[in-house]
């Protein structure tokens, strides 16, 4: 037994050395960075050089590195819209840059994002440059992607798994009867899925009307983006779908017109160095991490146009998850947004709008600011994969909107979720007993069901939120609250459908906002800067990437289980009053 005390308080204190190294040695690193990032030198690449796109990983529209992944054994790879698509764009100006060769891996994003780097891949084949794909196996987004490519390669053994979409919803409504607890629930908006699984077994008709609707709006896009790039029918690109092709031989990818050859990697990277006039034995490539780096010798201008990125769940700074690597927005960005109302050099300002909702106390917050923002300068939205419930409310009041067509906005609506674990307690032989002040002292004790009062008392408040949420929108749209109510009611809607229901204002991508703030403000003279925190530079690296360290090392201590645990906390702080869409998008 002492030794076995021994041998833990040994492990026990080098786990606890080697985190203080690790957090030591992370801060000197960070600090190196911040001071040697503003010089970084500018990158040429050699001539006949080839830009590998290696699209492995998630991706995200501003994404940061986290130099503390490796050192904790994490392989996951994120992946920066804005790097990519700057990238693309280096690339097609640069004349040592002979061509793009796509390898996709396992990557998964949303479509709206991959309709991005798609149009930036079908402007680069402007210049006469060549794009060739190869993969081992396409995943769905990927294959998506890489259907613009002059020619698309197919590993011998390996398939193109394009399935079609599917949606499962896990209703907890069982279980938690089984647990003794009860969710009392509150909410405006027929649509508002959001807390089905908490009070239903299956969907209702309603919701599932919707995600018919918004699927196959985006699965009929990407048949037609694939039909035309590899000069099919979308019906033929159906057909491959439908008839199981994905887990068919290689060789039916290439009958069906999805692939142009079967080839090995060594091949084809033979293929490439052919076309890019290499004579080297090695295929020579550069990636988006020094592409991105290529430096235009463009005069310095005093007009700028501030890209801020709004992206992730809307939540107060102080619950904030610490186990969610993806970033979260705050009453930050509300300060971000008057920082760039007061900056005479900014003319106009576009936000990125990449959000699901979460709180509305925090969405309004934000609101306040954007419509403020209007007032003295254009602010234009670019919405990205989604922009929905609370994404959709901070969007609102903006100038313009710009959506990409397969953008999940809409969502106009909230709702309120409350725990009763009074079973739970019953069961535990748990008994509380209260003294209060006033009536309403203890509402939401977790001990008791609610009041019928008391229940009319949050219905009220609910009810109040969504009439706020149909002012801001019918105030920011042009529009009578009868109007947004009728395609509110908490429905989703993918960017096409949101133009035709007057929603958002144009199709496209962050390029185009970019544009559309330019011309709204007059201004023609201008350089683009991006901003993503509310705090100087130092300090917002140095806080994200301590994070990033923090959360390596939870995954790290909890393996297998992080998933697990992350979706608990997601449950567990779904309390209050909430606008945010009715379940998670899936990447492809």
């Amino acid at each position: 037994m002492k030794q076995f005390f021994k041998m833990m308080f040994a492990s026990t204190l080098g786990m606890l050395v080697a985190t203080g190294v690790l957090v030591l040695t992370g801060t000197f690193v960070l600090i190196g960075m911040a001071a040697s990032i503003s010089s970084r030198p500018a990158y040429t690449p050699p001539a006949n050089t080839v830009f590998k796109l290696a699209l492995n990983g998630s991706l995200a529209d501003n994404a940061e590195d986290n130099p503390f992944a490796v050192l904790l054994g994490e392989t996951a790879t994120q992946l920066s819209l804005k790097d990519i698509l700057q990238s693309i764009r280096a690339a097609k100006n640069e004349p040592n840059i002979k061509g793009i060769y796509i390898e996709s891996g396992a990557f998964s994003a949303g479509t709206a994002s991959i309709d991005a780097v798609r149009r930036a891949l079908l402007d680069f084949k402007e210049s006469g440059k060549f794009v060739v794909a190869y993969a081992d196996n396409y995943m769905q987004g990927g294959y998506y992607l890489s259907s613009v490519a002059d020619k698309v390669f197919l590993n011998p053994q390996g398939a193109v798994y394009l399935l079609g979409f599917a949606s499962q919803t896990t209703f907890y409504k069982g279980i938690l009867k089984k647990a003794g607890i009860e969710m009392q629930i509150f909410k405006v908006g027929t649509y508002k899925g959001y807390v089905e699984p908490f009070m239903l077994d299956k969907l209702s008709d309603e919701n599932r009307e919707q995600i018919t609707s918004y699927m196959n709006s985006i699965w009929g896009n990407i048949c037609e983006g694939i039909a035309g790039a590899r000069k099919l029918s979308a019906n033929e690109v159906n057909r491959f779908a439908d008839e199981g092709m994905s887990l068919s031989a290689a060789g039916n990818a290439v009958t069906y017109g999805l692939v142009d050859e079967l080839g090995y990697k060594i091949d084809v990277d033979a293929y490439v160095k052919e076309l890019a006039g290499q004579t080297d034995d090695k295929l020579k490539t550069t990636g988006v991490d020094k592409l991105r780096n290529v430096k235009e010798s463009i005069k310095k201008k005093a007009d700028k146009i501030a890209v801020l990125y709004a992206e992730g769940s809307i939540m107060p700074q102080a619950a904030a998850s610490p186990y969610n690597s993806a970033p979260t927005i705050t009453e930050r960005m509300a300060d971000e947004l008057h920082k760039l109302y007061r900056d005479d050099e900014v003319k106009a300002v576009v936000l990125r709008v990449n959000s699901p909702g979460g709180s509305a106390f925090v969405s309004d917050q934000i609101w306040h600011e954007v419509a403020r923002m209007k007032e003295a300068k254009p602010l234009v939205v670019s919405m990205g994969d989604v922009a929905a419930s609370g994404g959709y409310y901070i969007s609102c009041a903006a100038s313009r909107i710009i959506a990409e067509r397969n953008t999940v906005t809409g969502s106009i609506g909230i709702f309120g979720m409350f725990p009763n674990a009074s079973g739970l307690y019953k069961m535990l032989d748990v008994t509380t007993d209260v003294v209060k002040t006033n009536h309403f002292g203890d509402i939401g004790s977790l001990a008791r069901p609610m009041r019928e009062d008391e229940k009319a008392l949050i219905q009220s408040h609910i009810e109040q939120g969504y009439d706020t949420f149909l002012s801001r929108c019918a105030e920011g749209r042009g529009m009578t609250r009868e109007e947004v109510d009728r395609i509110g009611q908490g429905r989703v809607w993918t960017g096409e459908q949101a133009l035709e229901r007057g929603l958002v204002d144009e199709l496209g991508g962050l390029d185009r906002a970019i544009e559309a703030a330019a011309e709204l403000s007059g201004t023609t003279d201008y350089s683009v800067t991006h901003v993503s925190g509310s705090k100087d530079f130092l300090t917002g690296l140095l806080e994200k990437q301590l994070d990033n360290l923090r959360l390596s090392i939870v995954k790290h201590m909890l393996g297998e289980e992080f998933e697990q645990v992350k979706k608990l906390h997601d449950i567990r702080s779904a309390r209050g009053i909430l606008a945010r869409m009715p379940y998670d998008i899936e990447p492809l």
